[in-house]
Protein backbone atom coordinates (compact mmCIF):
# COMPACT_ATOMS: atom_id res chain seq x y z
CA UNK A 1 0.00 0.00 0.00
CA UNK A 2 1.19 3.38 -1.23
CA UNK A 3 2.37 5.33 2.38
CA UNK A 4 -0.86 8.01 2.62
CA UNK A 5 0.18 11.72 3.22
CA UNK A 6 -0.61 13.32 6.28
CA UNK A 7 -2.93 15.58 7.62
CA UNK A 8 -0.83 18.83 7.72
CA UNK A 9 0.07 17.86 3.80
CA UNK A 10 -3.80 17.54 2.56
CA UNK A 11 -4.83 20.69 4.75
CA UNK A 12 -2.43 22.75 2.94
CA UNK A 13 -4.08 24.64 -0.01
CA UNK A 14 -7.57 24.25 0.79
CA UNK A 15 -9.01 27.84 0.30
CA UNK A 16 -11.53 28.40 2.52
CA UNK A 17 -14.54 29.20 0.73
CA UNK A 18 -17.59 32.02 1.47
CA UNK A 19 -20.86 30.79 1.62
CA UNK A 20 -21.93 32.07 -1.85
CA UNK A 21 -19.31 29.57 -2.78
CA UNK A 22 -21.16 26.88 -1.75
CA UNK A 23 -23.91 24.68 -2.98
CA UNK A 24 -26.48 22.76 -1.49
CA UNK A 25 -26.70 22.53 2.04
CA UNK A 26 -24.33 24.26 3.81
CA UNK A 27 -21.20 22.37 4.76
CA UNK A 28 -19.52 22.59 8.62
CA UNK A 29 -16.24 22.81 8.56
CA UNK A 30 -14.06 19.33 8.63
CA UNK A 31 -12.57 17.89 11.25
CA UNK A 32 -8.75 16.49 10.26
CA UNK A 33 -8.51 12.61 10.64
CA UNK A 34 -6.36 12.48 13.27
CA UNK A 35 -8.00 15.28 15.60
CA UNK A 36 -6.82 14.86 18.96
CA UNK A 37 -8.91 14.54 21.94
CA UNK A 38 -8.17 16.89 24.53
CA UNK A 39 -6.27 14.74 27.03
CA UNK A 40 -5.33 15.64 30.90
CA UNK A 41 -2.26 16.02 32.01
CA UNK A 42 -0.89 13.61 34.72
CA UNK A 43 -2.47 14.87 37.70
CA UNK A 44 1.25 15.06 39.84
CA UNK A 45 -0.96 15.71 43.08
CA UNK A 46 -2.22 12.39 43.40
CA UNK A 47 0.96 11.18 44.69
CA UNK A 48 2.79 11.40 47.58
CA UNK A 49 4.99 14.26 48.28
CA UNK A 50 8.61 12.64 47.84
CA UNK A 51 7.40 10.99 44.95
CA UNK A 52 5.27 13.91 43.10
CA UNK A 53 8.23 16.08 43.87
CA UNK A 54 10.76 13.64 41.90
CA UNK A 55 8.27 13.31 38.89
CA UNK A 56 7.71 17.02 38.75
CA UNK A 57 11.74 17.56 39.07
CA UNK A 58 12.86 14.68 36.63
CA UNK A 59 10.10 16.44 34.36
CA UNK A 60 11.95 19.80 34.37
CA UNK A 61 15.69 17.99 33.87
CA UNK A 62 14.60 16.30 30.96
CA UNK A 63 12.19 18.72 29.60
CA UNK A 64 9.67 15.97 29.36
CA UNK A 65 5.96 16.05 30.12
CA UNK A 66 5.57 14.87 33.71
CA UNK A 67 3.17 11.54 32.16
CA UNK A 68 6.35 9.72 31.39
CA UNK A 69 7.99 10.43 35.28
CA UNK A 70 4.28 10.01 36.87
CA UNK A 71 3.59 7.15 35.06
CA UNK A 72 6.90 5.39 35.72
CA UNK A 73 6.85 6.35 39.18
CA UNK A 74 3.91 4.13 39.45
CA UNK A 75 5.76 1.36 37.70
CA UNK A 76 8.84 1.53 40.68
CA UNK A 77 6.74 1.60 43.73
CA UNK A 78 4.57 -1.56 41.57
CA UNK A 79 8.44 -3.28 41.21
CA UNK A 80 9.10 -2.67 44.86
CA UNK A 81 5.94 -3.74 45.86
CA UNK A 82 4.34 -6.26 43.53
CA UNK A 83 3.84 -9.84 44.90
CA UNK A 84 4.88 -8.48 48.14
CA UNK A 85 0.93 -6.67 49.18
CA UNK A 86 -2.51 -6.81 47.81
CA UNK A 87 -5.92 -4.65 48.43
CA UNK A 88 -8.67 -6.19 49.86
CA UNK A 89 -11.41 -4.26 48.56
CA UNK A 90 -14.67 -6.21 49.50
CA UNK A 91 -14.99 -9.64 50.83
CA UNK A 92 -13.06 -11.86 48.13
CA UNK A 93 -12.33 -9.20 46.17
CA UNK A 94 -8.32 -8.48 46.48
CA UNK A 95 -6.42 -6.58 43.64
CA UNK A 96 -2.67 -7.49 43.55
CA UNK A 97 -0.18 -4.03 43.48
CA UNK A 98 1.71 -4.84 40.32
CA UNK A 99 0.67 -2.88 37.12
CA UNK A 100 1.26 -2.87 33.15
CA UNK A 101 1.58 0.84 32.22
CA UNK A 102 2.67 2.04 29.01
CA UNK A 103 3.51 5.91 27.27
CA UNK A 104 3.53 6.87 23.93
CA UNK A 105 5.95 9.44 22.91
CA UNK A 106 8.05 10.14 19.54
CA UNK A 107 11.59 9.35 19.35
CA UNK A 108 13.80 11.97 20.49
CA UNK A 109 11.36 12.73 23.71
CA UNK A 110 14.91 11.64 26.38
CA UNK A 111 12.78 8.60 27.65
CA UNK A 112 15.89 7.07 28.54
CA UNK A 113 17.09 9.66 30.77
CA UNK A 114 14.10 8.86 32.39
CA UNK A 115 13.66 5.88 32.97
CA UNK A 116 17.52 6.01 34.59
CA UNK A 117 16.48 8.69 37.14
CA UNK A 118 13.55 6.91 37.89
CA UNK A 119 14.88 3.28 38.32
CA UNK A 120 17.97 4.16 40.08
CA UNK A 121 17.03 3.23 43.11
CA UNK A 122 16.09 0.00 42.47
CA UNK A 123 19.28 -0.74 40.30
CA UNK A 124 20.89 0.23 43.85
CA UNK A 125 18.42 -1.94 45.88
CA UNK A 126 19.07 -5.28 43.20
CA UNK A 127 23.17 -4.67 43.56
CA UNK A 128 22.90 -4.64 47.68
CA UNK A 129 20.61 -7.96 47.76
CA UNK A 130 23.00 -9.48 45.45
CA UNK A 131 25.68 -8.17 47.74
CA UNK A 132 24.02 -9.24 50.73
CA UNK A 133 23.08 -12.89 49.81
CA UNK A 134 26.84 -13.60 48.68
CA UNK A 135 27.74 -15.78 51.45
CA UNK A 136 24.54 -17.01 51.92
CA UNK A 137 24.74 -18.15 48.06
CA UNK A 138 28.57 -19.05 48.69
CA UNK A 139 27.16 -21.22 51.44
CA UNK A 140 24.75 -23.39 49.85
CA UNK A 141 26.75 -23.97 46.42
CA UNK A 142 29.54 -25.46 48.57
CA UNK A 143 27.08 -27.41 50.84
CA UNK A 144 25.60 -28.91 47.60
CA UNK A 145 28.53 -29.51 45.56
CA UNK A 146 29.84 -31.84 48.59
CA UNK A 147 26.42 -32.98 48.86
CA UNK A 148 26.82 -34.14 45.51
CA UNK A 149 30.75 -35.36 45.97
CA UNK A 150 29.37 -37.58 49.06
CA UNK A 151 26.28 -38.96 47.17
CA UNK A 152 28.53 -39.88 44.09
CA UNK A 153 31.25 -41.67 45.93
CA UNK A 154 28.65 -43.47 47.56
CA UNK A 155 27.00 -44.73 44.30
CA UNK A 156 30.52 -45.99 43.21
CA UNK A 157 30.83 -47.48 46.56
CA UNK A 158 27.43 -49.17 46.46
CA UNK A 159 28.05 -50.54 43.16
CA UNK A 160 31.33 -52.14 43.54
CA UNK A 161 30.05 -54.07 47.00
CA UNK A 162 29.74 -57.35 47.42
CA UNK A 163 26.40 -58.95 47.29
CA UNK A 164 25.86 -58.88 51.27
CA UNK A 165 26.38 -55.32 51.39
CA UNK A 166 25.48 -53.77 47.90
CA UNK A 167 21.75 -53.76 49.67
CA UNK A 168 22.71 -51.25 52.64
CA UNK A 169 25.07 -48.81 50.57
CA UNK A 170 22.28 -48.80 48.40
CA UNK A 171 20.72 -47.62 50.85
CA UNK A 172 23.37 -44.85 51.96
CA UNK A 173 23.98 -44.20 48.79
CA UNK A 174 19.43 -43.47 47.82
CA UNK A 175 19.30 -41.55 51.13
CA UNK A 176 22.77 -38.96 50.17
CA UNK A 177 20.96 -38.57 46.43
CA UNK A 178 17.77 -37.04 48.23
CA UNK A 179 19.70 -35.19 50.78
CA UNK A 180 22.06 -33.35 47.96
CA UNK A 181 18.55 -32.79 45.51
CA UNK A 182 16.90 -31.43 48.82
CA UNK A 183 20.01 -28.67 48.58
CA UNK A 184 18.39 -25.47 47.25
CA UNK A 185 20.99 -22.76 46.06
CA UNK A 186 19.45 -19.19 46.19
CA UNK A 187 19.14 -17.51 42.55
CA UNK A 188 21.18 -13.78 41.99
CA UNK A 189 17.86 -11.12 43.41
CA UNK A 190 16.78 -9.59 40.52
CA UNK A 191 13.94 -6.88 40.62
CA UNK A 192 13.95 -5.53 37.04
CA UNK A 193 14.58 -7.15 33.62
CA UNK A 194 14.04 -5.43 30.04
CA UNK A 195 14.25 -7.55 26.50
CA UNK A 196 13.06 -10.61 27.88
CA UNK A 197 11.02 -13.51 26.30
CA UNK A 198 8.23 -15.43 27.66
CA UNK A 199 10.56 -18.66 28.72
CA UNK A 200 13.03 -16.25 30.30
CA UNK A 201 10.25 -14.40 32.14
CA UNK A 202 8.86 -17.41 33.76
CA UNK A 203 12.40 -18.88 34.48
CA UNK A 204 12.94 -15.39 36.28
CA UNK A 205 9.11 -15.80 38.31
CA UNK A 206 10.44 -19.26 39.62
CA UNK A 207 13.82 -17.98 40.86
CA UNK A 208 12.40 -14.20 42.30
CA UNK A 209 9.92 -15.60 44.45
CA UNK A 210 7.05 -14.91 41.59
CA UNK A 211 7.35 -11.45 41.29
CA UNK A 212 9.53 -9.69 38.34
CA UNK A 213 9.26 -5.98 36.82
CA UNK A 214 10.02 -5.51 32.89
CA UNK A 215 11.45 -1.52 32.87
CA UNK A 216 11.93 -0.33 29.20
CA UNK A 217 12.48 2.95 27.54
CA UNK A 218 11.58 0.76 24.06
CA UNK A 219 8.64 -1.25 22.99
CA UNK A 220 10.19 -4.35 22.17
CA UNK A 221 8.04 -6.52 24.62
CA UNK A 222 5.11 -6.44 22.20
CA UNK A 223 7.35 -7.44 19.55
CA UNK A 224 8.45 -10.72 21.28
CA UNK A 225 4.38 -10.69 22.62
CA UNK A 226 3.13 -10.85 19.01
CA UNK A 227 5.70 -13.82 17.99
CA UNK A 228 9.43 -12.46 17.00
CA UNK A 229 11.23 -15.20 18.51
CA UNK A 230 8.49 -18.11 18.14
CA UNK A 231 6.78 -17.10 15.21
CA UNK A 232 3.18 -17.15 16.96
CA UNK A 233 1.68 -14.79 19.77
CA UNK A 234 2.54 -16.52 23.33
CA UNK A 235 1.19 -14.33 25.85
CA UNK A 236 -0.10 -16.59 28.28
CA UNK A 237 2.84 -15.32 30.87
CA UNK A 238 1.86 -11.56 30.73
CA UNK A 239 -2.03 -12.65 31.21
CA UNK A 240 -1.21 -14.47 34.28
CA UNK A 241 1.86 -12.53 35.64
CA UNK A 242 -0.96 -9.18 35.59
CA UNK A 243 -4.06 -11.11 37.27
CA UNK A 244 -1.73 -13.45 39.84
CA UNK A 245 -2.91 -16.55 38.01
CA UNK A 246 -0.90 -19.91 38.86
CA UNK A 247 1.44 -20.70 36.41
CA UNK A 248 2.96 -23.92 35.45
CA UNK A 249 5.39 -24.38 32.87
CA UNK A 250 6.32 -27.94 31.48
CA UNK A 251 9.22 -27.84 29.10
CA UNK A 252 10.80 -31.50 27.40
CA UNK A 253 14.09 -32.07 28.85
CA UNK A 254 13.90 -29.54 31.56
CA UNK A 255 12.23 -28.74 35.52
CA UNK A 256 8.76 -28.05 35.18
CA UNK A 257 8.35 -24.38 37.14
CA UNK A 258 5.71 -23.56 39.09
CA UNK A 259 4.89 -19.87 40.30
CA UNK A 260 1.62 -20.07 42.54
CA UNK A 261 1.02 -16.44 42.42
CA UNK A 262 3.12 -14.67 39.62
CA UNK A 263 3.42 -10.84 39.83
CA UNK A 264 4.50 -8.96 36.79
CA UNK A 265 4.74 -5.28 36.70
CA UNK A 266 5.68 -3.67 33.17
CA UNK A 267 6.68 0.04 32.68
CA UNK A 268 7.09 1.10 29.48
CA UNK A 269 7.45 3.60 27.00
CA UNK A 270 6.93 3.13 23.40
CA UNK A 271 5.99 5.21 19.74
CA UNK A 272 2.68 5.95 19.46
CA UNK A 273 2.75 3.59 15.99
CA UNK A 274 3.81 1.06 18.55
CA UNK A 275 0.64 1.24 20.46
CA UNK A 276 -1.38 1.10 17.30
CA UNK A 277 0.32 -2.29 15.97
CA UNK A 278 -0.30 -4.20 18.97
CA UNK A 279 -3.95 -3.83 18.70
CA UNK A 280 -3.30 -5.57 15.56
CA UNK A 281 -1.91 -8.50 17.52
CA UNK A 282 -3.59 -11.86 17.39
CA UNK A 283 -5.71 -12.23 20.28
CA UNK A 284 -4.39 -9.33 22.57
CA UNK A 285 -7.98 -7.96 22.35
CA UNK A 286 -9.64 -10.87 22.55
CA UNK A 287 -7.96 -12.31 25.55
CA UNK A 288 -7.60 -9.37 27.85
CA UNK A 289 -4.16 -8.15 27.15
CA UNK A 290 -4.50 -4.87 26.06
CA UNK A 291 -7.41 -4.61 28.38
CA UNK A 292 -4.78 -5.05 31.30
CA UNK A 293 -2.37 -1.75 30.31
CA UNK A 294 -2.97 1.52 31.54
CA UNK A 295 -2.12 3.91 28.47
CA UNK A 296 -0.36 7.95 27.88
CA UNK A 297 -0.32 9.45 25.27
CA UNK A 298 1.22 12.98 26.25
CA UNK A 299 2.05 15.83 23.84
CA UNK A 300 5.86 15.88 23.18
CA UNK A 301 7.37 19.32 24.55
CA UNK A 302 10.34 19.03 21.56
CA UNK A 303 10.40 22.16 19.88
CA UNK A 304 9.59 24.24 22.68
CA UNK A 305 12.10 22.96 25.35
CA UNK A 306 13.53 25.29 28.01
CA UNK A 307 17.23 24.74 26.98
CA UNK A 308 18.66 26.01 30.65
CA UNK A 309 15.89 23.72 33.12
CA UNK A 310 16.22 23.57 37.00
CA UNK A 311 18.96 20.53 37.90
CA UNK A 312 16.89 18.40 40.07
CA UNK A 313 17.51 19.29 43.42
CA UNK A 314 19.93 16.94 45.89
CA UNK A 315 17.21 16.76 48.51
CA UNK A 316 14.32 15.61 46.19
CA UNK A 317 17.02 12.84 44.75
CA UNK A 318 18.42 11.54 48.10
CA UNK A 319 14.74 11.47 49.42
CA UNK A 320 13.48 9.58 46.43
CA UNK A 321 16.27 7.11 46.67
CA UNK A 322 15.83 6.71 50.28
CA UNK A 323 12.15 6.26 50.52
CA UNK A 324 12.03 3.82 47.51
CA UNK A 325 14.92 1.95 48.37
CA UNK A 326 13.99 1.48 51.86
CA UNK A 327 10.48 0.42 50.80
CA UNK A 328 11.69 -2.44 48.64
CA UNK A 329 13.93 -3.56 51.37
CA UNK A 330 11.38 -3.58 53.39
CA UNK A 331 9.49 -5.80 51.11
CA UNK A 332 11.79 -7.92 49.89
CA UNK A 333 11.77 -10.59 52.33
CA UNK A 334 7.93 -11.01 52.63
CA UNK A 335 6.81 -14.72 51.53
CA UNK A 336 3.24 -14.22 52.22
CA UNK A 337 1.75 -10.65 50.68
CA UNK A 338 0.53 -7.83 53.10
CA UNK A 339 -3.36 -7.61 53.09
CA UNK A 340 -3.94 -3.99 52.62
CA UNK A 341 -7.95 -3.22 53.97
CA UNK A 342 -10.31 -0.11 53.54
CA UNK A 343 -11.68 2.32 56.09
CA UNK A 344 -14.78 2.32 55.74
CA UNK A 345 -14.83 6.01 54.40
CA UNK A 346 -12.31 4.85 51.39
CA UNK A 347 -14.89 1.96 51.12
CA UNK A 348 -17.87 4.57 50.10
CA UNK A 349 -15.41 6.40 47.67
CA UNK A 350 -14.49 2.96 45.96
CA UNK A 351 -18.16 1.96 45.48
CA UNK A 352 -19.14 5.20 44.20
CA UNK A 353 -16.29 5.01 41.86
CA UNK A 354 -18.07 1.36 41.05
CA UNK A 355 -21.04 2.91 40.70
CA UNK A 356 -19.96 5.35 37.98
CA UNK A 357 -18.21 2.74 35.82
CA UNK A 358 -20.98 0.63 35.87
CA UNK A 359 -23.24 3.08 34.30
CA UNK A 360 -20.84 3.97 31.46
CA UNK A 361 -19.97 0.49 30.32
CA UNK A 362 -23.38 -0.69 29.22
CA UNK A 363 -24.84 0.18 25.36
CA UNK A 364 -24.53 3.65 24.49
CA UNK A 365 -22.51 4.38 27.48
CA UNK A 366 -19.53 6.49 27.18
CA UNK A 367 -17.30 3.87 27.87
CA UNK A 368 -19.04 0.81 25.40
CA UNK A 369 -16.62 1.57 23.24
CA UNK A 370 -13.64 0.30 25.56
CA UNK A 371 -16.06 -2.09 27.91
CA UNK A 372 -13.14 -4.83 27.92
CA UNK A 373 -10.65 -2.46 29.62
CA UNK A 374 -13.13 -0.30 31.61
CA UNK A 375 -14.23 -3.58 33.09
CA UNK A 376 -10.76 -3.75 34.86
CA UNK A 377 -10.92 0.19 35.54
CA UNK A 378 -11.86 -0.37 39.09
CA UNK A 379 -9.60 -2.92 39.81
CA UNK A 380 -6.30 -0.58 38.49
CA UNK A 381 -8.08 2.07 40.34
CA UNK A 382 -7.73 -0.62 43.86
CA UNK A 383 -4.21 -1.29 42.94
CA UNK A 384 -3.01 2.47 42.81
CA UNK A 385 -4.70 3.00 45.85
CA UNK A 386 -2.44 0.14 47.54
CA UNK A 387 0.70 1.96 45.89
CA UNK A 388 -0.09 5.37 46.61
CA UNK A 389 -0.49 4.19 50.50
CA UNK A 390 2.34 2.25 50.75
CA UNK A 391 4.08 5.06 48.97
CA UNK A 392 3.20 7.38 51.63
CA UNK A 393 3.79 4.90 54.51
CA UNK A 394 6.79 3.01 53.13
CA UNK A 395 7.81 1.90 56.50
CA UNK A 396 4.38 0.95 58.03
CA UNK A 397 1.77 0.73 55.41
CA UNK A 398 0.92 -2.87 55.99
CA UNK A 399 0.14 -1.90 59.23
CA UNK A 400 -2.57 0.75 58.53
CA UNK A 401 -5.81 1.05 56.32
CA UNK A 402 -5.99 2.77 53.43
CA UNK A 403 -7.69 5.93 53.50
CA UNK A 404 -10.00 7.68 51.16
CA UNK A 405 -7.89 10.67 50.74
CA UNK A 406 -5.90 8.04 49.44
CA UNK A 407 -8.56 6.09 47.55
CA UNK A 408 -9.92 9.47 45.97
CA UNK A 409 -6.22 10.21 44.49
CA UNK A 410 -6.66 6.53 42.73
CA UNK A 411 -9.53 7.68 41.16
CA UNK A 412 -8.36 10.56 39.76
CA UNK A 413 -5.38 8.83 38.19
CA UNK A 414 -8.07 6.04 37.17
CA UNK A 415 -10.34 8.87 35.21
CA UNK A 416 -6.45 10.29 33.48
CA UNK A 417 -5.95 6.59 32.67
CA UNK A 418 -9.47 6.49 31.08
CA UNK A 419 -9.21 9.69 28.77
CA UNK A 420 -6.01 8.27 27.83
CA UNK A 421 -7.26 4.51 27.33
CA UNK A 422 -10.18 6.30 25.34
CA UNK A 423 -7.75 8.18 22.86
CA UNK A 424 -5.20 5.24 22.42
CA UNK A 425 -7.89 2.59 21.43
CA UNK A 426 -9.08 5.00 18.94
CA UNK A 427 -6.02 5.14 17.00
CA UNK A 428 -5.49 1.23 17.56
CA UNK A 429 -9.34 0.56 15.81
CA UNK A 430 -9.07 3.55 13.28
CA UNK A 431 -5.70 2.98 11.82
CA UNK A 432 -6.29 0.94 8.77
CA UNK A 433 -9.29 3.42 7.89
CA UNK A 434 -7.62 6.13 8.55
CA UNK A 435 -4.94 5.45 6.33
CA UNK A 436 -7.45 4.32 3.43
CA UNK A 437 -9.42 7.44 4.24
CA UNK A 438 -6.12 9.48 3.56
CA UNK A 439 -5.87 8.02 -0.10
CA UNK A 440 -8.98 8.91 -0.65
CA UNK A 441 -8.68 12.04 0.29
CA UNK A 442 -5.78 12.86 -1.19
CA UNK A 443 -7.65 11.58 -4.42
CA UNK A 444 -10.32 13.60 -4.22
CA UNK A 445 -8.26 16.83 -3.89
CA UNK A 446 -6.02 16.12 -6.32
CA UNK A 447 -8.91 15.57 -8.62
CA UNK A 448 -11.16 18.20 -7.65
CA UNK A 449 -14.23 16.35 -7.60
CA UNK A 450 -18.05 18.53 -6.23
CA UNK A 451 -19.14 14.95 -6.14
CA UNK A 452 -18.99 11.34 -7.70
CA UNK A 453 -20.35 7.53 -7.37
CA UNK A 454 -18.77 5.02 -5.39
CA UNK A 455 -18.24 2.93 -8.05
CA UNK A 456 -16.49 5.85 -10.17
CA UNK A 457 -13.93 6.38 -7.21
CA UNK A 458 -13.24 2.83 -7.16
CA UNK A 459 -12.35 2.64 -10.68
CA UNK A 460 -10.07 6.05 -10.16
CA UNK A 461 -7.94 4.00 -7.12
CA UNK A 462 -4.93 2.04 -7.37
CA UNK A 463 -6.02 -1.83 -6.87
CA UNK A 464 -3.12 -2.81 -4.72
CA UNK A 465 -4.86 -0.01 -2.40
CA UNK A 466 -8.39 -1.17 -2.63
CA UNK A 467 -8.76 -4.78 -4.21
CA UNK A 468 -12.47 -4.67 -3.46
CA UNK A 469 -15.49 -1.86 -3.93
CA UNK A 470 -16.24 -3.21 -0.23
CA UNK A 471 -12.94 -1.77 0.85
CA UNK A 472 -13.77 1.34 -0.07
CA UNK A 473 -16.34 1.62 3.31
CA UNK A 474 -14.14 1.96 6.08
CA UNK A 475 -12.62 4.80 4.51
CA UNK A 476 -15.95 6.55 3.46
CA UNK A 477 -17.61 6.33 6.72
CA UNK A 478 -14.69 7.95 8.62
CA UNK A 479 -14.70 10.61 6.06
CA UNK A 480 -18.21 11.12 6.16
CA UNK A 481 -18.12 11.22 9.83
CA UNK A 482 -15.32 13.90 9.65
CA UNK A 483 -17.24 16.27 7.34
CA UNK A 484 -15.41 15.72 4.25
CA UNK A 485 -17.76 13.79 2.03
CA UNK A 486 -21.86 13.53 2.28
CA UNK A 487 -24.10 10.47 0.89
CA UNK A 488 -26.57 11.68 -1.47
CA UNK A 489 -30.31 10.37 -0.51
CA UNK A 490 -30.64 7.24 -2.85
CA UNK A 491 -33.17 7.89 -5.59
CA UNK A 492 -36.49 6.03 -5.48
CA UNK A 493 -36.45 2.55 -6.97
CA UNK A 494 -38.25 2.31 -10.17
CA UNK A 495 -39.85 -1.41 -9.45
CA UNK A 496 -38.28 -2.52 -13.05
CA UNK A 497 -35.21 -4.23 -11.26
CA UNK A 498 -31.28 -4.46 -12.31
CA UNK A 499 -28.74 -3.29 -10.21
CA UNK A 500 -29.55 -0.75 -8.02
CA UNK A 501 -27.55 2.60 -8.55
CA UNK A 502 -23.86 3.50 -7.14
CA UNK A 503 -24.08 5.22 -3.83
CA UNK A 504 -23.21 9.29 -4.84
CA UNK A 505 -21.56 11.35 -2.60
CA UNK A 506 -20.99 15.28 -2.49
CA UNK A 507 -17.15 16.47 -1.45
CA UNK A 508 -16.37 19.51 0.57
CA UNK A 509 -15.95 22.36 -1.61
CA UNK A 510 -12.76 22.94 0.12
CA UNK A 511 -11.33 20.03 -2.13
CA UNK A 512 -12.94 21.69 -4.72
CA UNK A 513 -11.09 24.82 -4.53
CA UNK A 514 -7.49 24.87 -3.44
CA UNK A 515 -4.07 27.57 -4.35
CA UNK A 516 -2.63 27.04 -7.14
Amino acid sequence: MSTPPADADLWAGFDALTAEDVTGPAWDEPVPLTARRDLPAFPVNTLPPWLAAMVAAVAEETQTPEDLAGCLALAVIATAAGGRATVCVRGRWREPVNLYTAVALDPGNRKSAVFALMTEPLMAVEKTLVELSGPARAEAETTARLAKAAADKAAAKAANAEAGMRDQLTAEAIALAQAAEEIKVPCKPQLVADDVTQESLATLLAEQDGRMSVLSPEGGIFGIIAGLYSGTPNMEIFLKGHAGDMVRVNRQGRESQHIEHPAVTMGLAVQPEVLESIGQIKGADGRGLLARFLYAQPESLVGRRNLTPQLIPDDVAETYRRQLGGLAMALHEWTDPAVLTLTTEADAVMLAYQKVTESRIGKGGSLADIVKWASKRDGAVARIAGLLHLATHPDSGWTRRIEAATLADATLLGDYFTAHAQHVFDAMGAAPAQDAARQVLAHLGDARLTGFTKRDLFRQLSRGDFPTMADLDPALSLLEEHGWIRQQPPPPRTGRGGRPPSPKYDAHPRLVRRDA
